[in-house]
């Protein structure tokens, strides 16, 4: 508990902050676009030049892009099932596939697993959720952020010009060169702004009640992320026989809410920022509830 209550007291600050006179009604908006331009660019490129890459160690690699690529193909059959609205589609296609591993994931993997499992963590993390934010979410925010289905080209831009692909590629093409001290202490502390800025924006865009057109989705997607997931690879690997601690660890992590960052991108992109704020927020409260149950039925 004492790892996840700093993630409430942010989210009760944004509820009460706009429940002040004064506050603009669209500061949520200018906090997203803080985290979009400065705090995420910042924070990829601190982390990604220090990625190092063991061969012994691919399945907390592999296994969150097969997370993404089972959640994300489920989440649009239901949607297209269903019959959603586009800006439904593309919130749940952005926030579900991708886990809280890192904010929420990795404390609470201390928490249930020690400080054994940390580092199977972060390798699901770093080359897992946080590229596939950089290159399947910018995808997604170029696929159904705009007005209408862009052309080819149009995406092609959308997602060379977005500011955390362009930090990627930049971290990427820095890989091993050492950055001036004082450049390097500006980015961590900028980095260090990401978390409590997203979820006091979440904060202040999550209502407690919701429209009946999003409480199907809202149940749908958290399911989908929470409980089926887990499931689904956990059967797979008991399956097959694959086992240990970082099997472990990785199939933990694939039970995490969805990831505050994405419901950031979400929001700003016009993606029902209300249902993208409700899964990020009610989520992290859900996993409270279904994460042990994870951890029993994994161990």
């Amino acid at each position: 508990m004492e790892q996840t209550l700093p993630f409430l007291i942010l989210i009760a600050a944004g509820q009460i902050m706009r429940r002040i006179p004064g506050f603009p009604a669209d500061v949520d908006r200018g906090l997203n676009l803080y985290v979009i331009y400065a705090a995420l660019p910042a924070l990829i490129l601190v982390q990604v030049p220090r990625l190092v890459l063991s061969k012994d160690l691919l399945v907390p690699v592999l296994m969150p892009w097969a997370v993404v690529l089972f959640a994300g193909l489920l989440v649009w059959g239901v949607c297209r099932l269903a019959r959603w609205p586009r800006e439904i589609t593309g919130a749940l296609l952005l926030l579900i596939p991708l886990g809280n591993t890192s904010f929420l994931g990795i404390p609470m993997v201390e928490q249930f697993f020690g400080e054994s499992g940390i580092p199977y963590a972060i390798l699901y993390d770093q080359f897992g959720s946080f590229l596939a934010l950089s290159t399947y979410g910018t995808l997604i925010l170029a696929l159904y952020g705009g007005a209408g289905r862009p052309s080819p080209m149009e995406i092609i831009k959308r997602v060379v010009l977005f500011p955390p692909f362009l930090a990627l590629a930049t971290a990427l093409a820095l890989h091993g060169v050492v950055l001036p001290g004082w450049l390097l202490a500006v980015l961590e502390m900028t980095a260090r702004s990401l978390v409590p800025v997203v979820l006091v924006a979440i904060g202040f865009q999550l209502h407690l009640r919701m429209p009946a057109a999003e409480v199907q989705p809202f149940v749908a997607g958290l399911s989908i992320r929470l409980l089926v997931t887990p499931l689904v690879f956990a059967g797979g690997c008991a399956f097959f026989g694959i086992s240990g601690t970082a099997v472990q660890v990785a199939l933990f992590e694939t039970a995490m809410p969805p990831m505050v960052t994405a419901g950031a991108l979400a929001s700003i992109a016009g993606l029902k920022p209300r249902l993208s704020s409700a899964l990020v927020g009610f989520g992290i409260i859900a996993s409270f509830l279904t994460l042990p149950l994870i951890h029993h039925l994994i161990r």
